[in-house]
């Protein structure tokens, strides 16, 4: 079952064990009154310091020195997501059980085999000293605010926790839990075939078409595994667009950026909005709470966003010949609310940790296999970020980035004199370009490890004729090593190619229009492909009434997953039925798992025998007919379930919920709302959350907006305050200028020494 549901289940116990669930929500709060929790000084800073926040709880940070700036940056993220980033830390460390009893035991057990703080003592004693000192300033900041605020969150008194001091290591293994390799999900949802005849051929396919590991169609969305994607993948930018014009298509005169990454949709947003000036920095942009810097954003003379590039950073490998003296073992104690503690094994390996002993994946039943992941090698991304955020110019900017390791990321560029660019920032194992197996042996394998490929050595772009330069998770040019084997399907990059090229200036508004556009070339290609065989096919489909106007809606579509559109909802409830009468159990293993699940059912169609088409249509029509009717549009089937975790608890779990409304996109549209192949009313739990937009030629030009709100305390006025604004297309000014945000920003205080 997936997370939202374990916890919902285990909490269900702390009702009728009288326990912190039956606390009362706490009460509205408005912005002014929220801002009080804020502790007293004095602060243990050098200067006085200065937090200007705007009416929708938005910080801006004044210091004179760059300590006291990222002391008031951990103090900030404290008081916005404090409990967010403790419940990042459990989910990081495998600690879940501690909050939801012994139904997570084997999802703890599952992480802590993945391990994602295995290089963090390494990756900090590599750090240069200035960057050193900015995080333990970073983290005193954190710290600091929770030892002096007098109330703790509403979900610390629901999930039994405590205040725990952070430390510089544990910041960044939250930082390796946003940064997991997103191709883990697709190996482990075929793992469990690789000791079937059809595996050879089937993982060829997957290789050929590439693959998702977000929207997978598992048969089971409420298994442990479910839960355990849902981790993984929910805090990682696996999908996302970003774009960047140059100034001699603006219709500004200045180079324009536009990032919207996709992510998994809960409450909080797992973006913070901030700006900041000090001698060394001045910016604005998103951040990862309880992570020490702009993730993307601007400052007076560069922009940055990015997409993940599905880098190839990981390899699995088949340990069954390993000799038995590199194998290890150690226990590990899982912590478990309302039951017995637990210890589980770990057994780890050279080649790093054996992951089919997890136990929520379905390893088949072939021996043992290692995972080895670029992140369980030490790397400095916070180094490279900073840097990022202070870069003036191209060179700069590439030079940053040369040390960002995971998760590989296309970063998009521009700056105030009119350029755009993109890079690879990465690290990769020099394999050979033949290597593409999902499972090797060592000796298959030997030198891959022993260098590696980063941003210098890897193809970038600077200035292309055609005036932009775009990501949207799709293959990046090739380079002298593979970069990656899975990748999203073409439709949202065709769709910004599409947008942006031709000879027009673009607009701020355009790029806004850009970031709500629902149209899904692939699936108006299958509208096509299916006319066409309907056309051609002897003898035509048997068809009632209700199948030929599900068939009718489907041709007058236009492709766009409005929210009033019929033909939308008529195109998804057919395509549900008839991927399953058209495929038989093979085809299906590698439909729910490829990226390009239209591209391959349209080359399907066209090449079917008139009589398996014909059946499949006939199947699928009739079906669909009789679904048809409970659904009159797309926003009546397609949902935007808007809550925080609470909201899966049983009976009481409706005071967490904070929208369910018809919401426009698919999984594969510029403005993503993923969701599976269904027939039934659903919710989408992962797509576009969050946007901005930055003019270059004006400071104060930048444009955000969260879907959600800003602040983590529930029943703040500022915790769903944005989601209107998301909804209709509008957004939140983040200015540079401190004249500006000193007179347009309502609320300040000054913390003093």
């Amino acid at each position: 079952m997936e997370l939202r549901t374990i916890i919902g289940l285990a909490l269900l116990g702390s009702i009728l064990s009288a326990c912190g669930l039956l606390t009362p929500l706490p009460e509205s709060t408005g912005t002014a009154q929220r801002l009080t929790a804020f502790p007293g000084g004095p602060f243990p800073l050098e200067r006085p310091v200065t937090i200007h926040w705007d009416t929708h709880q938005v910080p801006f940070i004044e210091a004179e020195t760059d300590t006291d700036l990222a002391f008031a940056l951990g103090l900030v993220h404290a008081h916005l997501r404090w409990a967010q980033i403790e419940l990042m830390r459990h989910v990081a460390y495998g600690r879940l059980s501690e909050m939801v009893g012994p139904i997570a035991t084997d999802i703890d057990h599952s992480l802590r085999i993945l391990d994602l703080s295995r290089s963090s003592s390494a990756s900090l004693a590599m750090m240069p000293e200035s960057t050193r000192h900015w995080l333990d300033a970073f983290v005193a900041g954190l710290n600091h605010y929770i030892t002096h605020t007098e109330e703790v969150p509403h979900e610390f008194k629901v999930l039994g926790l405590e205040r725990e001091p952070w430390s510089p290591e544990e910041v960044l293994t939250i930082g390796r839990l946003a940064s997991v390799d997103v191709n883990w999900l697709v190996w482990f949802e075929v793992l469990k075939l690789r000791d079937t005849p059809e595996w050879p051929a089937l993982w060829d396919e997957l290789v050929r078409r590439g693959s998702d590991s977000v929207t997978s169609f598992m048969a089971d969305p409420d298994s442990q595994r479910a839960a355990f994607d849902e981790i993984l993948a929910g805090m990682n930018r696996s999908g996302s667009n970003s774009v960047a014009v140059t100034a001699t298509r603006s219709e500004s005169g200045g180079a324009l950026i536009a990032s919207d990454p996709h992510l998994g949709i809960f409450l909080p947003n797992l973006w913070l909005l901030a700006g900041y000036k000090s001698p060394s920095y001045h910016a604005v942009g998103m951040m990862i709470p309880g992570i020490p810097f702009l993730a993307l954003g601007r400052n007076p003379w560069i922009a940055w966003g990015g997409t993940n590039m599905r880098a190839a950073s990981s390899d699995l490998y088949d340990v069954s010949d390993l000799p038995a003296g590199d194998i290890t073992s150690s226990e590990s104690k899982i912590a478990t609310r309302w039951w017995f503690d637990d210890t589980v094994t770990l057994r780890n390996t050279p080649l790093g940790p054996i992951i089919s002993d997890a136990p929520v994946l379905d390893a088949g039943q072939g021996g043992p296999v290692a995972l080895r992941w670029m992140g369980h090698l030490p790397s400095d991304e916070i180094s490279a970020m900073l840097a990022a955020n202070r870069a003036r110019n191209w060179p700069e900017f590439r030079k940053a980035l040369d040390g960002f390791h995971v998760p590989g990321q296309n970063m998009i560029y521009a700056d105030s004199e009119g350029h755009v660019g993109q890079v690879m920032a990465v690290s990769l194992p020099r394999r050979p370009e033949s290597a593409t197996d999902t499972l090797v042996h060592g000796a298959d394998a030997v030198g891959w490890w022993d260098a590696f490929a980063s941003l210098e050595s890897l193809p970038s772009a600077f200035d292309p004729p055609s005036g932009f330069v775009a990501s949207a998770n799709n293959k990046p040019a090739d380079g002298d090593v593979p970069v990656g084997f899975f990748f999203s399907s073409d439709d949202r990059i065709t769709r910004l190619d599409e947008l942006l090229g031709g000879d027009g200036k673009v607009s701020v508004a355009l790029l806004k229009d850009l970031q709500q556009d629902v149209y899904q070339s692939s699936s108006a290609a299958i509208r096509d492909a299916l006319g066409k065989r309907l056309a051609t096919t002897t003898p035509a489909p048997a068809l009632s009434a209700e199948g030929q106007r599900v068939l009718d809606a489907i041709a007058g579509w236009d492709g766009r997953y409005a929210v009033d559109s019929a033909g939308a909802t008529a195109f998804e409830i057919f395509l549900y039925h008839f991927h399953k009468a058209f495929y038989d159990e093979r085809r299906l293993k590698v439909f729910s798992a490829t990226a390009q699940k239209f591209e391959m059912l349209e080359d399907d169609i066209l090449a079917a025998p008139d009589d398996h088409f014909a059946a499949a249509v006939s199947t699928a029509a009739a079906a669909a007919g009789e679904d048809l009717s409970s659904f009159p549009d797309w926003g009546s089937m397609h949902r935007l379930k808007l809550g925080h975790v609470l909201s899966r608890v049983p009976v009481i779990g409706g005071r967490y919920r904070f929208a369910d409304d018809p919401v426009a996109g698919s999984s594969s549209t510029l403005m993503k709302t993923a969701h599976g192949l269904t027939n039934e009313r659903h919710a989408t739990r992962y797509g576009s959350q969050a946007r901005h937009i930055s003019d270059m030629s004006d400071p104060d030009a930048n444009y955000f907006v969260l879907l959600g709100g800003e602040d983590g305390w529930i029943n703040s006025a500022n915790f769903v305050d944005q989601y209107d604004l998301w909804k209709r297309g509008e957004y939140v000014r983040m200015p540079l200028r401190l004249e500006t945000v000193r007179e347009t920003f309502p609320h300040h205080m000054t913390l003093s020494p």
